[in-house]
């Protein structure tokens, strides 16, 4: 144990003696004389006490004086104990809401652990210390800026509430720390997470960066895929298990259709599965059947996520999709379209005037017109500049590789089970985006596939022609194509109508419906935003089955479901990491763990005992008074009886 104001101490050698002394020292009271003393014994053993300077006698007033000026003066000089924790008066913690810290694994939760974490963070500062809490896990949140006060950074920490999204990325918080740090000296990070987080390498913290992980086992089963398709006796029903550890487990799965019971199978894992392995149950169901759901029963110590033990998979049947292709006519991309359920490809020429003004989603192959249609749009080898990018040239034999962004962290989404290593490119164009896009896949330096969002809908950019290349008669092909109208239009390709936790859900809108209506899964209604002939709805954050309801008036014309899913493998593999790589501008590579820089002061403790011992040294003190009023409630309630 060490003390911050270790002079405070003087305090108890300069008012200790003071109080002794007053004991020694009695006032000397008048002389009378008497005609007897034997009533007036306690004024003599006052008249004895009243000699200065003679021997003190045991006075359990003086002891507790005297302990609770040893107690304040301990308080006074702060002392601490070393531990794990912090030592800057600028505090940014970094706590991670992620689903993987839904786990179980630390009681009740990760999230309930990293929540405890971080207010001994907060109990750490010094007097006047501030501190700044984000929250990381689907979209970034500011719970608590800057703020000196407590109770504020308490009730932030309080409300942290889980979040289903996709795997935790800590650039914009760290880009955020980074600016905040530079500002205010003597500053630190404090990261709390289980580790499953996406780390950028390319952001130097001005500050030290250190790391509280939570969590201690890793033992999971997921739901890790569940697609409804169509089948040759009705519908097709598709559902994957992913084992996540290495104990041999034994799970029972559940089927249900429309709400009852349809099948179980049970699911056995040996020591010799590696961890990753998964089982597949392959079913035929009727066709009228619209929600199917699969359950995993858990079992004690076998399974510490529960999120991801249920999933749905919705049918399509009847739904469909128009994909407009405007240019000269691509019998590789057709071919592709037509592999896709539910997705019907039409083609138009700019020439002929028969470009729909409003489709959902159009495909501009080697051709840009001078009127863009609403909706999300597909590039393929542009040959003039938009207002989304600008055509500089031509990159001759381009050498394909996933782009530095692509590589680190989670796999984008449009290159989800795609290698465009192996394609050969003649010819594309050079292609500058703007500040909206993503670069997925370049070459040479240049851009060959991009992606992102600008003004409310979806772009992307390829920047060779399919003839160009032997994209075509790569196994890749059909797969990057699913993937770049899933990504287009949500709920479409071979992933149909699966959306992940916090993703828009897009519709497309009939030109004469008023209203679209969303029926959530807890059965609550809510209406969605219509905007380019689009329905947009930002709010389907938790799991199970969405009904999207297209009204005229009174009158339902259209409806189509979605399943939202977890399925997120780097979420469901909990186990935790235990340590994290984070560059600082000191040099530092590694988030730094377990060192005891942390200081827990006591004197508040201190502080509360010597309340206490005053309370005490008053009860002695009124002993006699409390005694006699003791007496006179006795004798008033004998009293009360014998009335009675």
């Amino acid at each position: 144990m060490s003390l911050l104001a270790p002079l405070a101490l003087l305090s108890a050698l300069i008012v200790g003696p003071l109080i002794v002394a007053m004991y020694l020292l009695k006032l000397r009271r008048e002389e009378r004389r008497v005609s007897s003393t034997f009533l007036w014994r306690r004024m003599v053993r006052d008249v004895e006490a009243n000699a200065p300077w003679q021997r003190l006698r045991r006075n359990w007033l003086l002891l507790l004086q005297l302990l609770i000026l040893i107690l304040l003066a301990i308080a006074l000089a702060r002392p601490f104990f070393l531990t794990t924790g912090i030592s800057g008066r600028n505090l940014i913690i970094i706590l991670d809401r992620s689903a993987s810290m839904a786990a179980t694994d630390v009681a009740p939760s990760r999230l309930e652990a990293a929540r405890r974490q971080a207010q001994t963070l907060v109990e750490q500062l010094p007097e006047g210390g501030r501190a700044t809490i984000i929250a990381v896990g689907g979209q970034m949140e500011v719970v608590a800026a800057s703020t000196t006060d407590r109770r504020q950074m308490n009730d932030a920490i309080r409300s942290i509430t889980p979040s289903v999204g996709s795997r935790s990325d800590l650039s914009q918080a760290l880009a955020l720390a980074a600016a905040l740090s530079a500002r205010e000296p003597d500053s630190e990070v404090a990261i709390i997470s289980d580790g499953n987080v996406q780390v950028p390498t390319d952001i130097l913290v001005p500050a030290t960066v250190r790391y509280f992980p939570i969590g201690q086992r890793g033992e999971n089963m997921a739901i890790s895929a569940m697609t409804l398709q169509p089948g040759p006796a009705g519908q097709t029903l598709f559902v994957q298990v992913t084992r996540y550890g290495s104990a041999p487990v034994t799970r029972r799965l559940d089927l249900y259709l429309d709400g009852s019971l349809f099948n179980a199978y049970e699911l056995t894992f040996t020591a010799d599965d590696a961890p990753g392995s998964s089982q597949t149950i392959i079913a035929d169901i009727p066709a009228q059947v619209r929600v199917a759901e699969a359950r995993l029963n858990a079992a004690p110590n076998e399974d510490y996520l529960p999120t991801d033990d249920r999933a749905w998979a919705v049918s399509q049947a009847g739904a469909g999709m128009n994909v407009q292709i405007v240019g000269p006519g691509n019998r590789f991309l057709t071919t592709a379209l037509a592999l896709l359920p539910g997705v019907t490809a039409t083609s138009a020429t700019t020439a002929s005037g028969a470009v729909d003004p409003a489709p959902q989603v159009t495909i501009f192959d080697r051709v840009v017109p001078e009127t863009l249609p609403t909706g999300n749009l597909f590039f393929i080898a542009p040959p003039r500049s938009t207002d989304f990018f600008s055509v500089t040239g031509v990159v001759e034999f381009p050498l394909l590789r996933p782009a530095p962004s692509a590589i680190e962290g989670q796999t984008p989404p449009l290159l989800r089970n795609v290698s465009v290593s192996d394609v050969n490119v003649l010819r594309a164009m050079r292609i500058e985006p703007g500040i909206w896009a993503r670069v997925l896949v370049e070459g040479d330096g240049s851009p060959m596939l991009l992606a992102g969002e600008r003004e409310g809908r979806r772009i992307v950019v390829l920047a060779f022609a399919l003839q160009d290349s032997d994209l075509p008669l790569q196994v890749a092909f059909p797969l990057l194509v699913s993937n770049i109208i899933g990504y287009l239009a949500p709920g479409s390709g071979l992933e149909a109508s699966q959306i992940t936790p916090g993703q828009p859900l897009i519709v497309a809108v009939d030109p004469s419906a008023t209203a679209v209506r969303v029926v959530r899964p807890d059965g609550r209604v809510e209406v969605a935003q219509i905007q380019d002939g689009q329905a947009i709805y930002a709010g389907a954050g938790m799991p199970g089955p969405y009904l999207v309801e297209q009204v005229r008036g009174d009158q339902v014309i259209e409806q189509r479901r979605f399943a939202v899913n977890l399925f997120d493998p780097d979420e469901s593999n909990i186990a935790p990491e235990s340590e994290l790589r984070v560059s600082q501008v000191s040099g530092l590579q590694q988030a730094v763990t377990r060192e005891q820089v942390g200081r827990q002061e006591i004197w508040r403790w201190l502080a509360a005992a010597a309340l206490l011992v005053v309370v005490v040294e008053w009860l002695v003190y009124q002993r006699n008074s409390l005694a006699y009023l003791r007496q006179r409630f006795r004798h008033m309630l004998a009293a009360r009886r014998q009335s009675a």
